[in-house]
């Protein structure tokens, strides 16, 4: 029989934490060489090392690396030694849920690398497990290929994600948008799925909604709008403010939609693709935030945005261009655990 969470919420980004996980890089075909590897070594360093300034910081790293990694962080972070394969901890980490008493539990999604982008994964595909375990946390096994990345949670009963993801063949052939919801909504307390749409111009994680929308409170969602109504993400996103202004939360709110301007440059990654720059791919940490800088003319106009948004936090920037040459920002590298 299949275990299912019963009275829980998966908890938002905005809850206290304990910690902050975090992965130390390792797979060099993501980054295409040793050397691009290693400044997104660096940057996932400067990352820790500034989220550890606010909470601390676990960084799982494989055996190998354990030395390199506490020398790079300069002893800010405790290492948690494990087997892996990637560095996305927010997408292989658990999903953590906070009970009605405060308890906190764990889900573990299946895990296919992305829609078999990248072999192996095996490690990655056990690991929410393995820090549950750790962790002393209840872990519940969903059936749904899913990661951390592609959903995004209020606290409240209401769900974001994309229908470029989650219903993609890639991820879960054959299930409809109501089966994956239902599967959404069992194991993460959800009782609303607001669902974004398809277009969205990264193909690296086919539409993860942390780089396109996120819940900024009660019945407030940023969404990410691009510089130029000619870049391929105009329309989508067009589309996804459209369907947010039409929508309703879990508690019946109409939503406050605030548009967050994204970076002015267009850049493209070592494999010639744009790179996916988004000042959505922040990390909230205790009385922080941790958002990102692209050396662009809107890194100081998004801070002002959020600053207003997230008002008596301290805000770091945090410079990620060599981190997104791998496809991924700093909210898809950290990933963190709710206060009990």
């Amino acid at each position: 029989m299949l275990r299912e969470p019963a009275g829980v919420v998966m908890a938002p980004d905005s809850a206290a934490h304990t910690r902050c996980w975090l992965c130390w890089p390792c797979r060099g075909e993501t980054w295409g060489s040793a050397e691009a590897l290693m400044a997104a070594k660096q940057v996932t360093a400067r990352i820790a090392r500034a989220i550890s300034a606010f909470e601390p910081v676990t960084l799982a790293a494989r055996s190998v690396d354990i030395a390199e990694a506490k020398l790079a962080t300069g002893g800010k972070v405790q290492i948690f030694e494990t087997a892996l394969d990637d560095s996305w901890a927010r997408d292989t980490g658990p999903s953590f849920l906070t009970a009605t008493d405060g308890e906190t539990a764990a889900v573990q999604w299946q895990f296919n690398a992305w829609g078999g982008k990248y072999q192996p994964y095996i490690h990655d595909a056990g690991l929410a497990t393995h820090i549950a375990d750790a962790g002393g946390w209840p872990v519940f096994h969903a059936p749904l290929v899913c990661e951390g990345g592609a959903i995004h949670s209020d606290g409240e009963g209401t769900l974001l994600t994309t229908e470029q993801c989650l219903i993609n063949p890639n991820r879960n052939p054959g299930q409809s948008r109501d089966e994956v919801e239902d599967w959404l909504k069992r194991f993460t307390g959800a009782r609303r799925v607001l669902w974004l749409g398809e277009g969205f111009s990264d193909d690296e994680t086919d539409g993860h909604v942390d780089n396109i929308a996120c819940f900024a409170g009660s019945g407030r969602v940023i969404v990410g709008v691009p510089s130029s109504s000619s870049l391929p993400d105009a329309e989508p996103v067009a589309e996804a403010i459209r369907r947010l202004k039409l929508a309703r939360d879990a508690v019946g709110r109409v939503l406050e939609v605030i548009e967050l301007p994204q970076p002015r440059r267009v850049r493209f990654d070592w494999r010639g693709r744009m790179m996916q720059a988004s000042y959505v791919n922040f990390y909230l940490a205790n009385g922080s935030i941790i958002m990102p800088a692209f050396d662009d003319p809107n890194d100081d106009k998004a801070e002002a945005i959020l600053a207003d948004l997230f008002p008596g936090r301290d805000i770091l920037q945090v410079e990620v261009l060599d981190l997104l040459q791998g496809g991924g920002g700093i909210h898809c590298i950290a990933l963190g655990e709710p206060s009990p």
